[in-house]
Order: structure tokens, then C-alpha cells, then sequence
């Protein structure tokens, strides 16, 4: 496995190692509503009265897909794990910003430095460089947000955010990881998930 310091061409792809109970939804149109059903059938399974909530998720998933993909993403993961009795809510967003909407920052301190000045010098929630062991270097930002129910899943706690930029080798373009969970209580287990879950990721040559 190469690192990213060890690729003098672009490499070909990118992958990312994710807990069992992560659903994958495909993102492009033609493959949308089948994934969808499929994880409304994962969701529902033994509940055959509850038709309006099942139509209810299907919906909200299917704008949460939409949105995803409008914004460049390629691949989205919804968690379907349950402790319990409660279910461990949160996605997983992977995308690539296009570069006509992305800063020429050549490496992740100098990005970090341009978010930091978005912020008005005041990072909001947590803000630095880490490195990642195969992926290289990398910006950490976690943040935490208020709820907002219509674009949540009908969500009403605040969420934790915790997005990785990652420079892709060999090029001027970024990976983004983006992690979301609105349980609140158990917030920081969660996102030591999310930091496990980014330290797998590794570029394909």
C-alpha cells in the first residue's frame, strides 16, 4: 500500500474501511430509489405496520441523497447500528469539490490557516492538521451544530460534524470526508469512530 508522499501520478482511487452496519447508498440518479428501498427494507424489517414512516424515510433520504450529490458527492454511508435500544444515528460523505470552488491552497497548513481566517481568526469547534498513516497530511475540523430537523431526518438534537480534507496526490484537488451524528450524548465515542474510520483511508494507484 502506497503512501501519499510515494505517488508521483494521480492515483486512480481512494478507499476507506467502514464499520459493519454502515449502509452504502449510491449517490447517482439511475441507482438512487433502488438503494433507498433497500435500506428502507433494512430499517423496517418485522414492522409491516408503520407504512407512513417508511415513506416518510424514504423521502427524507432520498433529499438527503439529492443534496449530497449536488454538492459533489460520490459516496454516501448511513449508519443502520443500534445499541440497545438506541439507534447510533450518523453518514458518512465523501466528495471532491470542484476546483473553481475551492481555494488554491497547495497543502493542509495552509488550508487550515484560510479556514481559520473564514472563521474571523476564531475557530469554531475544533481546527488543526493531523497526519493520517497512509493518506498523508490532512485539515481536522470538528464542529457542533444546531439541530435542523427539515434537512436531518427529522433530527431535533444538535449534531456533531467532523470533516477531514485530504489533498489528493499528485494533483490540486482535495478528498473531503464528512461525518455527522446528532447523538448528542454520545458524541466524542462517536467521533473517535469517525477519527478510526478516516485513519483508513488509503489512495489506489
Amino acid at each position: 500500500m502506497k503512501t501519499a508522499s510515494e505517488f508521483s501520478s494521480p492515483p486512480q482511487d481512494y478507499n476507506v474501511i467502514v464499520p459493519d452496519g454502515w449502509f452504502q447508498l449510491s449517490l447517482e440518479p439511475e441507482e438512487r430509489d433502488r438503494c433507498i428501498a433497500a435500506l428502507a427494507d433494512l430499517q423496517f424489517r418485522g414492522i409491516d405496520n408503520a407504512p407512513h414512516l417508511r415513506e416518510q424515510f424514504m423521502r427524507d433520504v432520498q433529499r438527503k441523497a439529492k443534496d449530497a450529490y449536488d454538492v459533489g458527492g460520490m459516496e454516501l454511508y448511513l449508519s443502520t447500528l443500534v445499541v440497545g435500544p438506541v439507534p447510533l444515528a450518523s453518514s458518512l460523505l465523501t466528495s471532491m469539490p470542484d476546483p473553481d470552488e475551492w481555494p488554491k491552497c497547495s497543502d493542509a497548513e495552509e488550508l487550515a490557516e484560510h479556514l481559520a481566517v473564514l472563521d474571523g481568526g476564531e475557530p469554531e469547534g475544533e481546527l488543526g492538521v493531523v497526519p493520517l498513516d497512509v493518506a498523508g497530511m490532512a485539515v481536522r475540523r470538528r464542529r457542533r451544530d444546531a439541530p435542523d430537523p427539515a434537512a436531518q431526518l427529522g433530527n431535533t438534537l444538535p449534531t456533531t460534524t467532523l470533516t477531514y480534507y485530504v489533498p489528493i496526490p499528485a494533483t490540486t484537488r482535495w478528498l473531503m470526508l464528512s461525518f455527522s451524528t446528532p447523538v448528542d450524548p454520545l458524541a466524542d465515542q462517536m467521533v473517535e469512530l469517525f477519527d478510526a474510520v478516516a485513519g483508513t483511508l488509503h489512495w489506489v494507484a
